[in-house]
Protein backbone atom coordinates (compact mmCIF):
# COMPACT_ATOMS: atom_id res chain seq x y z
CA UNK A 1 0.00 0.00 0.00
CA UNK A 2 1.44 3.53 -0.97
CA UNK A 3 1.68 5.91 1.82
CA UNK A 4 -0.69 8.91 1.71
CA UNK A 5 0.32 12.24 -0.33
CA UNK A 6 -0.25 15.37 1.53
CA UNK A 7 -2.78 16.53 -1.08
CA UNK A 8 -4.80 13.78 -0.30
CA UNK A 9 -4.70 14.66 2.88
CA UNK A 10 -5.44 18.41 2.20
CA UNK A 11 -8.01 17.50 0.24
CA UNK A 12 -9.87 15.24 2.58
CA UNK A 13 -9.02 17.83 5.87
CA UNK A 14 -10.42 20.67 3.47
CA UNK A 15 -13.77 18.84 2.99
CA UNK A 16 -14.77 17.81 6.71
CA UNK A 17 -14.22 21.82 7.38
CA UNK A 18 -15.86 22.53 4.99
CA UNK A 19 -18.96 20.42 5.93
CA UNK A 20 -18.48 20.99 9.27
CA UNK A 21 -18.57 24.95 8.73
CA UNK A 22 -21.77 24.13 6.53
CA UNK A 23 -23.25 22.71 8.84
CA UNK A 24 -27.47 23.49 8.98
CA UNK A 25 -30.29 22.79 11.36
CA UNK A 26 -33.14 21.69 10.44
CA UNK A 27 -34.57 22.80 14.09
CA UNK A 28 -37.69 24.64 13.20
CA UNK A 29 -37.85 28.13 15.07
CA UNK A 30 -39.92 28.09 18.59
CA UNK A 31 -41.88 30.22 20.55
CA UNK A 32 -43.58 29.53 23.85
CA UNK A 33 -47.30 28.63 22.68
CA UNK A 34 -49.70 31.18 22.92
CA UNK A 35 -52.46 31.27 25.98
CA UNK A 36 -55.11 33.43 27.39
CA UNK A 37 -54.07 35.29 30.59
CA UNK A 38 -56.57 37.16 31.83
CA UNK A 39 -55.49 40.69 33.14
CA UNK A 40 -56.52 39.62 36.93
CA UNK A 41 -58.53 36.90 38.78
CA UNK A 42 -61.99 36.96 39.13
CA UNK A 43 -62.33 36.17 42.54
CA UNK A 44 -59.56 38.62 43.25
CA UNK A 45 -61.41 41.65 41.41
CA UNK A 46 -64.57 41.20 43.62
CA UNK A 47 -62.22 40.44 47.28
CA UNK A 48 -60.12 43.38 47.31
CA UNK A 49 -58.29 41.97 50.04
CA UNK A 50 -56.90 39.12 47.44
CA UNK A 51 -55.72 41.68 45.30
CA UNK A 52 -52.18 43.01 44.73
CA UNK A 53 -51.16 46.16 44.33
CA UNK A 54 -47.42 45.51 42.98
CA UNK A 55 -46.76 43.01 40.83
CA UNK A 56 -43.05 42.19 41.97
CA UNK A 57 -44.97 40.83 45.38
CA UNK A 58 -44.82 37.05 44.65
CA UNK A 59 -44.99 35.59 47.48
CA UNK A 60 -44.86 33.33 49.09
CA UNK A 61 -40.94 32.42 48.68
CA UNK A 62 -38.86 29.62 49.21
CA UNK A 63 -40.11 27.69 52.33
CA UNK A 64 -43.87 28.23 51.54
CA UNK A 65 -44.85 26.54 54.39
CA UNK A 66 -43.46 29.08 56.84
CA UNK A 67 -46.01 31.74 56.17
CA UNK A 68 -48.27 29.60 58.76
CA UNK A 69 -45.52 29.82 61.74
CA UNK A 70 -46.24 26.64 62.85
CA UNK A 71 -42.22 25.16 64.15
CA UNK A 72 -43.88 21.30 63.96
CA UNK A 73 -45.33 21.63 60.74
CA UNK A 74 -41.37 23.22 59.27
CA UNK A 75 -39.85 20.07 61.12
CA UNK A 76 -41.59 17.97 59.19
CA UNK A 77 -41.48 19.79 56.22
CA UNK A 78 -37.19 19.70 56.15
CA UNK A 79 -37.96 15.95 56.86
CA UNK A 80 -39.68 15.33 53.51
CA UNK A 81 -37.38 16.72 51.74
CA UNK A 82 -34.59 14.30 52.26
CA UNK A 83 -36.91 11.03 53.11
CA UNK A 84 -40.22 11.05 50.59
CA UNK A 85 -39.98 8.59 48.40
CA UNK A 86 -42.13 9.83 45.45
CA UNK A 87 -39.47 12.78 45.89
CA UNK A 88 -36.37 9.72 45.32
CA UNK A 89 -38.10 8.66 42.35
CA UNK A 90 -38.28 11.83 40.65
CA UNK A 91 -34.68 12.76 41.71
CA UNK A 92 -33.51 9.28 39.87
CA UNK A 93 -35.86 10.42 37.31
CA UNK A 94 -34.19 14.10 36.52
CA UNK A 95 -30.34 12.51 36.66
CA UNK A 96 -31.87 9.81 34.31
CA UNK A 97 -32.80 12.70 31.85
CA UNK A 98 -29.62 14.70 32.46
CA UNK A 99 -27.56 12.05 31.82
CA UNK A 100 -29.60 11.56 27.89
CA UNK A 101 -27.66 15.00 27.40
CA UNK A 102 -24.56 13.65 27.86
CA UNK A 103 -25.28 10.67 25.57
CA UNK A 104 -26.21 12.58 22.99
CA UNK A 105 -23.89 15.33 22.92
CA UNK A 106 -21.63 12.88 22.95
CA UNK A 107 -22.65 12.39 19.05
CA UNK A 108 -20.60 15.45 18.21
CA UNK A 109 -17.23 13.73 19.13
CA UNK A 110 -15.54 10.93 17.08
CA UNK A 111 -15.78 7.20 18.26
CA UNK A 112 -12.16 5.52 18.36
CA UNK A 113 -11.99 2.20 19.30
CA UNK A 114 -9.24 -0.17 19.13
CA UNK A 115 -8.62 -4.16 19.00
CA UNK A 116 -6.01 -7.39 18.55
CA UNK A 117 -6.82 -10.35 17.37
CA UNK A 118 -5.23 -13.64 17.08
CA UNK A 119 -6.42 -16.66 14.77
CA UNK A 120 -5.47 -19.65 12.29
CA UNK A 121 -6.92 -20.07 9.21
CA UNK A 122 -7.19 -23.14 6.70
CA UNK A 123 -8.39 -23.00 3.15
CA UNK A 124 -9.59 -25.14 1.28
CA UNK A 125 -7.55 -27.78 -0.50
CA UNK A 126 -9.97 -27.94 -3.40
CA UNK A 127 -9.74 -24.34 -4.23
CA UNK A 128 -8.08 -23.96 -7.97
CA UNK A 129 -5.44 -21.32 -8.46
CA UNK A 130 -5.50 -20.50 -4.85
CA UNK A 131 -1.69 -20.28 -3.80
CA UNK A 132 -2.42 -21.13 0.10
CA UNK A 133 -4.93 -24.28 -0.94
CA UNK A 134 -4.56 -26.59 1.81
CA UNK A 135 -2.53 -24.32 4.29
CA UNK A 136 -2.75 -23.64 7.63
CA UNK A 137 -2.36 -19.64 7.87
CA UNK A 138 -2.07 -17.73 11.37
CA UNK A 139 -3.10 -14.45 11.57
CA UNK A 140 -1.90 -11.79 14.31
CA UNK A 141 -3.03 -8.00 13.83
CA UNK A 142 -3.60 -4.89 16.16
CA UNK A 143 -5.37 -2.10 14.95
CA UNK A 144 -7.33 1.03 15.70
CA UNK A 145 -10.31 2.81 13.92
CA UNK A 146 -11.76 6.16 14.26
CA UNK A 147 -15.31 7.40 12.71
CA UNK A 148 -16.66 10.73 13.06
CA UNK A 149 -20.12 12.26 11.40
CA UNK A 150 -19.95 15.98 10.89
CA UNK A 151 -23.19 17.11 11.83
CA UNK A 152 -24.37 18.63 8.77
CA UNK A 153 -27.87 19.27 8.91
CA UNK A 154 -28.51 19.42 13.15
CA UNK A 155 -29.34 15.93 13.48
CA UNK A 156 -26.90 15.65 16.71
CA UNK A 157 -27.57 19.61 17.71
CA UNK A 158 -31.33 18.55 17.48
CA UNK A 159 -30.64 15.75 19.89
CA UNK A 160 -28.98 17.39 22.34
CA UNK A 161 -31.76 20.54 22.06
CA UNK A 162 -34.45 17.64 22.52
CA UNK A 163 -32.78 15.84 25.46
CA UNK A 164 -31.79 19.26 27.33
CA UNK A 165 -35.44 20.40 27.26
CA UNK A 166 -36.59 16.84 28.28
CA UNK A 167 -34.43 17.22 31.35
CA UNK A 168 -35.67 20.50 32.77
CA UNK A 169 -39.00 19.23 32.01
CA UNK A 170 -37.81 16.40 34.43
CA UNK A 171 -36.37 19.16 36.64
CA UNK A 172 -40.14 20.90 36.89
CA UNK A 173 -41.19 17.65 37.31
CA UNK A 174 -39.08 17.36 40.76
CA UNK A 175 -40.64 20.58 42.01
CA UNK A 176 -44.17 19.72 40.92
CA UNK A 177 -43.75 16.45 42.88
CA UNK A 178 -42.30 18.44 46.15
CA UNK A 179 -44.58 20.67 45.73
CA UNK A 180 -47.57 18.54 45.83
CA UNK A 181 -46.03 16.32 48.67
CA UNK A 182 -45.23 19.32 51.08
CA UNK A 183 -48.87 20.23 50.05
CA UNK A 184 -50.49 16.87 51.19
CA UNK A 185 -47.76 17.24 54.02
CA UNK A 186 -49.51 20.35 55.29
CA UNK A 187 -53.07 19.67 54.41
CA UNK A 188 -52.51 16.17 56.72
CA UNK A 189 -50.61 18.19 59.16
CA UNK A 190 -53.80 21.12 59.86
CA UNK A 191 -56.17 18.33 59.37
CA UNK A 192 -54.72 16.13 62.24
CA UNK A 193 -55.17 19.79 64.37
CA UNK A 194 -58.25 20.20 63.52
CA UNK A 195 -59.02 16.98 64.20
CA UNK A 196 -57.36 17.14 68.19
CA UNK A 197 -59.72 20.42 68.35
CA UNK A 198 -62.62 18.57 67.79
CA UNK A 199 -61.38 15.92 70.18
CA UNK A 200 -60.66 17.89 72.66
CA UNK A 201 -64.50 19.45 72.86
CA UNK A 202 -65.65 15.96 72.51
CA UNK A 203 -63.41 14.95 75.63
CA UNK A 204 -64.47 17.98 77.51
CA UNK A 205 -68.26 17.51 76.83
CA UNK A 206 -68.02 13.71 77.82
CA UNK A 207 -66.62 14.69 81.19
CA UNK A 208 -69.26 17.03 81.38
CA UNK A 209 -72.09 15.18 80.22
CA UNK A 210 -70.58 11.80 82.58
CA UNK A 211 -70.50 13.99 85.75
CA UNK A 212 -74.80 15.13 85.06
CA UNK A 213 -75.29 11.77 83.99
CA UNK A 214 -73.81 10.65 87.81
CA UNK A 215 -76.05 13.31 89.03
CA UNK A 216 -79.38 12.46 87.32
CA UNK A 217 -78.66 8.96 88.50
CA UNK A 218 -78.09 9.54 92.33
CA UNK A 219 -81.46 11.90 92.21
CA UNK A 220 -83.37 9.03 89.83
CA UNK A 221 -82.15 7.01 93.25
CA UNK A 222 -83.53 9.45 95.89
CA UNK A 223 -86.83 9.44 93.93
CA UNK A 224 -86.55 13.12 93.01
CA UNK A 225 -87.16 12.63 89.56
CA UNK A 226 -87.92 10.09 86.95
CA UNK A 227 -85.71 7.73 85.06
CA UNK A 228 -86.32 9.18 81.98
CA UNK A 229 -84.25 12.55 82.38
CA UNK A 230 -81.03 9.75 83.64
CA UNK A 231 -82.16 7.92 80.13
CA UNK A 232 -81.89 10.89 77.90
CA UNK A 233 -78.30 11.76 79.79
CA UNK A 234 -77.09 8.60 78.62
CA UNK A 235 -78.23 8.07 75.57
CA UNK A 236 -76.18 11.95 74.80
CA UNK A 237 -73.18 10.38 76.80
CA UNK A 238 -72.69 7.22 74.83
CA UNK A 239 -73.19 9.22 71.48
CA UNK A 240 -70.64 12.09 72.32
CA UNK A 241 -68.22 8.87 73.34
CA UNK A 242 -69.27 7.05 70.02
CA UNK A 243 -67.88 10.34 67.85
CA UNK A 244 -64.87 10.77 70.20
CA UNK A 245 -63.81 6.92 69.17
CA UNK A 246 -64.82 8.20 65.61
CA UNK A 247 -62.33 10.74 65.63
CA UNK A 248 -60.09 8.76 67.09
CA UNK A 249 -59.59 6.54 64.32
CA UNK A 250 -59.22 9.58 62.00
CA UNK A 251 -56.47 11.20 64.11
CA UNK A 252 -54.72 7.80 63.61
CA UNK A 253 -55.11 7.42 60.40
CA UNK A 254 -54.08 11.09 59.53
CA UNK A 255 -51.07 10.39 61.53
CA UNK A 256 -49.68 7.08 59.66
CA UNK A 257 -50.64 9.05 56.10
CA UNK A 258 -48.09 12.20 57.71
CA UNK A 259 -45.48 9.38 58.92
CA UNK A 260 -45.54 7.84 54.92
CA UNK A 261 -45.27 11.39 53.56
CA UNK A 262 -41.84 11.86 55.59
CA UNK A 263 -40.52 8.03 54.73
CA UNK A 264 -41.32 6.80 58.35
CA UNK A 265 -43.08 3.90 59.25
CA UNK A 266 -46.18 4.50 60.45
CA UNK A 267 -45.84 2.42 63.79
CA UNK A 268 -42.61 4.44 65.05
CA UNK A 269 -44.61 8.03 64.20
CA UNK A 270 -45.99 10.00 66.79
CA UNK A 271 -46.82 13.82 66.82
CA UNK A 272 -47.91 15.50 70.40
CA UNK A 273 -51.02 16.89 70.30
CA UNK A 274 -51.40 20.93 70.18
CA UNK A 275 -54.58 22.53 70.84
CA UNK A 276 -54.16 25.84 69.41
CA UNK A 277 -56.16 27.36 66.39
CA UNK A 278 -53.59 28.45 63.33
CA UNK A 279 -54.41 31.39 62.33
CA UNK A 280 -55.34 31.98 58.16
CA UNK A 281 -52.38 33.86 56.41
CA UNK A 282 -52.68 36.39 53.84
CA UNK A 283 -51.39 34.91 50.69
CA UNK A 284 -50.94 37.16 48.05
CA UNK A 285 -52.54 36.17 44.64
CA UNK A 286 -50.39 38.30 42.19
CA UNK A 287 -51.30 38.90 39.05
CA UNK A 288 -52.56 35.77 36.15
CA UNK A 289 -49.41 36.13 34.18
CA UNK A 290 -46.72 35.78 37.30
CA UNK A 291 -48.97 31.95 37.44
CA UNK A 292 -46.91 30.89 34.20
CA UNK A 293 -43.70 31.35 35.79
CA UNK A 294 -44.44 29.90 39.26
CA UNK A 295 -46.02 26.53 38.55
CA UNK A 296 -43.70 23.86 38.27
CA UNK A 297 -46.35 21.74 36.25
CA UNK A 298 -46.64 24.70 33.51
CA UNK A 299 -42.84 24.71 32.78
CA UNK A 300 -42.72 21.28 32.86
CA UNK A 301 -45.22 21.47 30.15
CA UNK A 302 -43.93 24.19 28.26
CA UNK A 303 -40.44 22.68 28.33
CA UNK A 304 -41.98 19.35 26.78
CA UNK A 305 -43.22 21.12 23.89
CA UNK A 306 -39.82 22.38 23.36
CA UNK A 307 -38.50 19.03 23.15
CA UNK A 308 -41.41 18.26 20.86
CA UNK A 309 -40.08 20.70 18.58
CA UNK A 310 -36.77 19.42 18.45
CA UNK A 311 -37.69 16.39 16.92
CA UNK A 312 -39.45 17.79 14.37
CA UNK A 313 -36.15 19.22 13.55
CA UNK A 314 -34.79 15.28 13.78
CA UNK A 315 -37.12 13.66 12.14
CA UNK A 316 -36.47 16.63 9.03
CA UNK A 317 -32.47 15.57 8.93
CA UNK A 318 -33.38 12.07 7.79
CA UNK A 319 -33.75 13.66 4.93
CA UNK A 320 -30.54 14.24 3.87
CA UNK A 321 -27.10 12.22 3.80
CA UNK A 322 -24.79 11.55 6.68
CA UNK A 323 -20.86 12.19 6.06
CA UNK A 324 -18.99 9.66 7.81
CA UNK A 325 -15.04 10.43 8.26
CA UNK A 326 -13.18 7.05 9.00
CA UNK A 327 -9.68 5.94 9.64
CA UNK A 328 -7.72 3.09 10.47
CA UNK A 329 -4.42 2.04 10.98
CA UNK A 330 -2.63 -0.97 12.45
CA UNK A 331 -0.28 -4.21 12.30
CA UNK A 332 -1.12 -7.56 10.62
CA UNK A 333 1.44 -10.39 9.97
CA UNK A 334 1.04 -13.75 9.23
CA UNK A 335 4.10 -14.26 12.08
CA UNK A 336 4.66 -13.22 14.99
CA UNK A 337 8.08 -12.35 14.67
CA UNK A 338 8.14 -9.86 12.70
CA UNK A 339 4.54 -8.45 13.20
CA UNK A 340 5.87 -5.23 15.38
CA UNK A 341 7.85 -4.21 12.60
CA UNK A 342 7.22 -1.34 9.92
CA UNK A 343 6.61 -3.80 6.97
CA UNK A 344 3.21 -4.92 8.74
CA UNK A 345 1.65 -1.51 8.97
CA UNK A 346 -1.76 -0.90 7.12
CA UNK A 347 -4.09 1.71 7.37
CA UNK A 348 -6.86 2.79 5.12
CA UNK A 349 -8.85 6.72 5.40
CA UNK A 350 -11.83 8.40 3.30
CA UNK A 351 -14.84 9.89 3.78
CA UNK A 352 -18.28 8.50 2.97
CA UNK A 353 -21.31 10.15 1.98
CA UNK A 354 -24.44 8.20 2.52
CA UNK A 355 -28.49 9.18 1.70
CA UNK A 356 -31.70 7.17 1.72
CA UNK A 357 -33.37 6.97 -1.62
CA UNK A 358 -36.17 5.21 -1.27
CA UNK A 359 -37.83 4.02 2.39
CA UNK A 360 -41.75 3.32 1.78
CA UNK A 361 -42.42 6.45 3.58
CA UNK A 362 -40.81 5.67 7.02
CA UNK A 363 -39.18 9.33 7.49
CA UNK A 364 -42.43 10.56 6.10
CA UNK A 365 -44.14 9.50 8.79
CA UNK A 366 -42.07 9.94 11.01
CA UNK A 367 -42.10 13.82 10.54
CA UNK A 368 -45.82 13.47 10.75
CA UNK A 369 -45.65 11.46 13.96
CA UNK A 370 -43.25 14.08 15.76
CA UNK A 371 -45.49 17.06 13.94
CA UNK A 372 -48.61 15.50 15.65
CA UNK A 373 -46.39 14.71 19.15
CA UNK A 374 -46.22 18.57 18.79
CA UNK A 375 -49.46 19.73 18.61
CA UNK A 376 -50.51 17.49 21.57
CA UNK A 377 -47.69 19.08 23.35
CA UNK A 378 -49.25 22.41 22.70
CA UNK A 379 -52.57 21.22 23.60
CA UNK A 380 -51.22 19.40 26.90
CA UNK A 381 -49.68 23.15 28.04
CA UNK A 382 -52.74 25.23 26.96
CA UNK A 383 -55.04 22.46 29.36
CA UNK A 384 -52.29 22.65 32.24
CA UNK A 385 -52.28 26.74 32.07
CA UNK A 386 -56.56 26.87 32.29
CA UNK A 387 -56.42 24.04 35.14
CA UNK A 388 -53.71 26.36 37.18
CA UNK A 389 -56.11 29.58 36.48
CA UNK A 390 -59.11 27.36 37.38
CA UNK A 391 -57.34 25.86 41.16
CA UNK A 392 -55.95 29.67 41.75
CA UNK A 393 -60.12 30.65 41.05
CA UNK A 394 -61.18 27.89 43.46
CA UNK A 395 -58.59 28.52 45.89
CA UNK A 396 -59.99 32.04 46.16
CA UNK A 397 -63.21 31.66 45.79
CA UNK A 398 -63.09 29.27 49.08
CA UNK A 399 -61.62 31.19 50.67
CA UNK A 400 -63.61 34.20 50.69
CA UNK A 401 -66.42 31.71 50.83
CA UNK A 402 -65.03 30.39 54.02
CA UNK A 403 -63.93 33.82 55.66
CA UNK A 404 -67.78 34.65 55.82
CA UNK A 405 -69.36 31.20 56.67
CA UNK A 406 -66.47 31.73 59.89
CA UNK A 407 -67.94 34.60 60.83
CA UNK A 408 -71.47 33.62 60.56
CA UNK A 409 -70.37 29.97 62.30
CA UNK A 410 -69.01 32.46 65.18
CA UNK A 411 -72.06 34.29 65.60
CA UNK A 412 -73.96 30.88 65.56
CA UNK A 413 -71.75 29.55 68.34
CA UNK A 414 -71.80 32.46 70.78
CA UNK A 415 -75.58 32.13 69.95
CA UNK A 416 -75.71 28.50 71.27
CA UNK A 417 -73.84 28.93 73.90
CA UNK A 418 -75.53 31.38 75.33
CA UNK A 419 -78.48 29.03 75.25
CA UNK A 420 -77.04 26.78 76.58
CA UNK A 421 -76.20 28.49 79.93
CA UNK A 422 -80.26 29.72 79.64
CA UNK A 423 -81.65 26.67 79.49
CA UNK A 424 -79.29 25.41 82.25
CA UNK A 425 -81.15 27.92 84.70
CA UNK A 426 -84.08 27.43 83.71
CA UNK A 427 -84.02 23.52 84.27
CA UNK A 428 -82.44 24.57 87.77
CA UNK A 429 -85.38 26.71 88.56
CA UNK A 430 -87.80 23.77 87.23
CA UNK A 431 -89.24 25.60 84.27
CA UNK A 432 -87.95 23.00 81.28
CA UNK A 433 -87.04 19.31 81.49
CA UNK A 434 -83.49 17.85 80.99
CA UNK A 435 -84.59 17.13 77.42
CA UNK A 436 -84.61 20.75 76.51
CA UNK A 437 -80.87 20.26 78.34
CA UNK A 438 -79.65 17.68 76.35
CA UNK A 439 -80.82 19.58 73.10
CA UNK A 440 -79.06 22.78 73.73
CA UNK A 441 -76.21 20.59 74.60
CA UNK A 442 -76.47 18.69 71.52
CA UNK A 443 -76.75 22.35 69.12
CA UNK A 444 -74.21 23.84 71.06
CA UNK A 445 -71.53 21.02 70.76
CA UNK A 446 -72.50 20.86 67.09
CA UNK A 447 -72.00 24.44 66.70
CA UNK A 448 -68.72 24.33 68.25
CA UNK A 449 -67.43 21.50 66.02
CA UNK A 450 -68.69 23.18 63.07
CA UNK A 451 -66.75 26.54 63.98
CA UNK A 452 -63.14 24.20 64.85
CA UNK A 453 -64.02 21.98 60.78
CA UNK A 454 -64.68 25.84 59.05
CA UNK A 455 -61.72 26.97 60.18
CA UNK A 456 -59.87 23.92 59.49
CA UNK A 457 -61.32 23.95 56.50
CA UNK A 458 -59.57 27.77 55.92
CA UNK A 459 -56.33 26.55 56.55
CA UNK A 460 -56.51 23.99 53.98
CA UNK A 461 -57.74 26.31 51.42
CA UNK A 462 -54.91 28.58 52.23
CA UNK A 463 -52.55 25.56 51.67
CA UNK A 464 -54.12 25.26 48.42
CA UNK A 465 -54.03 28.29 47.46
CA UNK A 466 -50.02 28.61 47.93
CA UNK A 467 -49.59 25.16 45.97
CA UNK A 468 -52.21 26.40 43.09
CA UNK A 469 -49.67 29.94 43.38
CA UNK A 470 -46.39 27.29 42.81
CA UNK A 471 -45.67 27.41 46.11
CA UNK A 472 -41.72 28.95 47.04
CA UNK A 473 -40.50 27.69 43.14
CA UNK A 474 -39.44 29.95 40.57
CA UNK A 475 -39.36 29.16 36.29
CA UNK A 476 -36.00 30.95 36.90
CA UNK A 477 -34.28 28.08 37.90
CA UNK A 478 -34.41 25.64 34.58
CA UNK A 479 -32.29 28.70 33.12
CA UNK A 480 -29.34 27.84 34.52
CA UNK A 481 -29.71 24.18 35.54
CA UNK A 482 -29.03 22.62 32.36
CA UNK A 483 -25.88 23.62 30.16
Amino acid sequence: MRPLSMPFLRRTLAIAVACALAACSTLPSYTVPETVVPDHYATAQAAPGWRVATPLDTAPRGDWWTVFNDPDLNRLESQLAVSNQTVKKAIAQLQQARAMIDYQHAGFMPTVTAGAAQSRTRLSQNVEGHRLAGKTVPDYSASVSATWEPDLFGRVRDAVVNARDNAQASEADLEAVRLAMSSDLARDYFALRALEIQKKLLDDSVTAYAAAFRILQQQVADGAIDASAAAQAQTQLESTRSQATDIDVRIAQTTHAIATLIGVPASSFSLPPKIETTAVPRIPAGVPSQLLERRPDIAAAERRVAAANAQIGQAKAAFYPDLTLSATAGLESTFFAPWLTAPSLFWSIGPQLVGTLFDGGKRDASLKGATAQYNGSVADYRQTVLVAFQQVEDALSELDSLSSEAQSQRRATAAAELSLELTQDRYRAGAVSYLDVVTTQTIALANERMEAQVQGRRIDASVQLATALGGGWDRAALDSSVD
